[in-house]
């Protein structure tokens, strides 16, 4: 089959969806808004099923090699006759991959929020912007060059503004809607000198082409890039740092994932979509994108793996002490995929050393339906009980017996419990830690126990620990919604035996992995342990959770309090930055900028005040200037010129 015959189909049907939806959809067909999105994206998850057979199955690898190929390819921007701005398409083992997993959970989202959002005022809009989100999406993975991929990385964070502050009547949601917005335009702006600095050096922005030449020590690319210093790093180094730090704020790792927990402000199922398949992981896809590169600097690979693996511990212990049911999933999400960008930062590229960069994104492919069956199963709890807070809840087995086992099933997935998902995948994180860096694999393995605890005390709180207090009238939610859930916890089940090796590696090769029973012992047996420490203290309602809190002082109110980064930042921008800053600056510029504009202005009048009674308008006045002319210029020639 060839790809071109149907590939632009598959970005592009959501674009005209949000076209279709958002112009005529409150107005024409508002009921039928949520219908034509769901249409349009099980076509595109058709096409993307189809995508992953006859690239992987069928023409992809050429000599055991799966290959990159580009079915579409056009010029935008030509600069010169070597330079220019493509618009393209590319086939390569991530991408084919993340075509499947936007699309198909963007679907479950989409006829989720049928029953979830009806009966919104905003209905069609709110489909609108899924749509916008998802083609965002789709265009960044398939994107062939880097201003291609960071055009759409910018559309992913105006569609995700608009989705986090969808209830814009709520001040809340409008503030967090514009933090997510501002953290990550922080952030993106090294992701653009990082751009720069790669394409100035590689004289091109093609990825293919970008990485050949960079990654050709006898190149004189490849040798301009790393001759080339500021402060005595290599441009190469500062390159790739600041691409990450790109990453590091769409994936919400330390320092920048403040905005993340502030996102939970949006409609349920947008926070399904944005943590499970969409935006936060496009750091990781980023990485994975550029590893090539990433695997020549020792040093850019240890700050990926340290800042990985502190986000990851940071976020679980945060996770440990919230109430909000959303927030604890959220900082979840954060640790989750800390363990992605630390499983990258312990690879290397090709053969055995890639296991770390294979087990990334395997973790990423069976993340992705764990989480999004989380967040989907805490819509369903949510619009029950009307609340996010978890001393509202308690008791919900009997009420909600679907959502109960489906999101049974994906904690112990993402607690790492055989045989569910989550455990092949972390398996072969820790695994590539063990074998490059103890000390990240260390904790690596605590933040594994410290999920498995934060996870049950969130399912125990959920559907057990006392009686149901919520009306017996109410139900877990309709077709619509229970059919996602069913779903994705089939695939929460089956992913985790997929043998992902022998499709996503590092080089594209493919790669033999197993378990290792003996190795899985240590870390199993402590999510074990912390899930019966879980048990013990909210399966019933007792005091021991309390006293826990109380003994534990300072810390676990600095753990709830998260820490205070929030407050730093707040700190450095009101008490620095507008302070320090910002005020002196506003002064320069009203006192001494508009006041030498001002004084200008007074200049220019006074003069015209002065002037303007040579133009009244009046001939007799214009005679007489122009009769005192002549004689003023005939006594100056008759009697003063000599």
């Amino acid at each position: 089959m060839n790809y071109a015959s149907y590939i632009t189909w598959i970005p592009m049907l959501p674009m005209a969806s949000f076209v279709l939806v958002g112009l005529f959809g409150r107005k024409y067909f508002k009921n039928l808004a949520g219908v034509i999105g769901t249409i349009v994206l099980l076509a595109i998850t058709v096409l993307s099923f189809i995508t992953v057979y006859q690239y992987f199955f069928v023409d992809g690898k050429v000599n055991d090699v799966y290959q990159s190929i580009i079915p579409e390819q056009y010029s935008w921007l030509q600069f010169s006759p070597n330079l220019s701005i493509d618009i393209g398409i590319v086939l390569d083992p991530i991408s084919v991959m993340m075509l499947l997993i936007v699309s198909f959970v963007s679907l479950m989202v989409h006829v989720f929020s049928l029953s979830y959002m009806k009966g919104e005022e905003r209905f069609s809009t709110y489909y609108a912007f899924l749509s916008l989100f998802t083609f965002s999406m789709l265009g960044l993975v398939v994107s062939t060059n880097i201003f291609q991929i960071y055009i759409f990385w910018e559309l992913v964070g105006i569609s995700s503004y608009l989705l986090i502050g969808f209830y814009y009547d709520r001040p809340s949601a409008v503030a967090a809607s514009k933090k997510a917005f501002i953290v990550t335009r922080f952030a993106d702006l090294g992701f653009l000198i990082g751009i720069l600095i790669l394409a100035f050096n590689a004289g091109t922005l093609d990825f293919h082409t970008l990485i050949e030449r960079l990654t050709n020590t006898q190149s004189s690319q490849f040798i301009s890039i790393t001759t080339s210093s500021f402060l005595g790093i290599s441009m190469l180094t500062w390159a790739l740092i600041l691409v990450f730090v790109g990453g590091a704020g769409k994936s919400a790792m330390f320092p920048l994932q403040v905005w993340l927990p502030d996102a939970m402000e949006g409609p349920t199922p947008v926070s399904a979509l944005i943590h499970a398949a969409t935006m936060v992981v496009a750091g990781v896809y980023l990485v994975a994108r550029l590893f090539p590169l990433y695997s020549l600097d020792a040093i850019v690979l240890n700050i990926v793996s340290y800042v990985g693996a502190i986000s990851a511990l940071l976020a679980a212990i945060i996770a440990c002490t919230q109430t909000d049911i959303k927030r604890v999933l959220a900082y979840s999400t954060i640790s989750q995929i800390g363990y992605m960008m630390f499983a990258l930062g312990v690879s290397r590229y090709g053969g055995e050393q890639g296991l770390g960069y294979m087990a990334s994104m395997f973790h990423l492919f069976t993340h992705a339906f764990f989480k999004s069956l989380l967040f989907l199963c805490a819509g369903a709890i949510i619009h029950l009980v009307h609340s996010n807070e978890m001393k509202d809840m308690g008791g919900l087995k009997k009420l909600m017996p679907v959502t109960h086992v489906v999101f049974l099933i994906a904690c112990l997935a993402i607690a790492g419990i055989p045989p569910f998902s989550g455990f092949f995948s972390k398996e072969e994180i820790l695994t590539a830690a063990y074998n490059s860096n103890k000390f990240i694999y260390a904790m690596g393995v605590f933040t594994s126990m410290l999920t498995a605890f934060y996870m049950f005390r969130l399912y125990f709180r959920i559907f057990h620990n006392k009686d149901s207090h919520v009306e017996a009238d109410h139900s877990e939610g309709s077709l619509s919604m229970k059919i996602p859930l069913v779903i994705l916890a089939i695939c929460t089940l089956a992913s985790g035996f997929v043998p992902f090796g022998s499709f996503v590696t590092s080089d594209g090769i493919s790669l033999t992995t197993h378990v290792d029973i003996v190795f899985s012992i240590l870390p199993v047996t402590l999510s074990v342990a912390a899930i019966l420490f879980a048990a013990k203290l909210y399966y019933m309602q007792n005091e021991l959770p309390g006293r826990i809190a109380s003994s534990l002082g300072t810390f676990y109110h600095a753990a709830y309090k998260k820490f205070y980064i929030d407050e730093v930042y707040l700190f450095i921008t009101k008490k620095i930055i507008f302070n320090l800053v910002g005020k002196p600056a506003a002064w320069i510029d009203r006192h001494i900028v508009d006041g030498f504009m001002n004084l200008l202005a007074s200049i220019t009048a006074k003069i015209s005040e002065m002037i303007k009674g040579l133009q009244t308008g009046k001939v007799q006045n214009y005679a007489l200037y122009f009769f005192g002319g002549i004689v003023g210029l005939a006594v100056l020639f008759i009697y003063l010129w000599k």
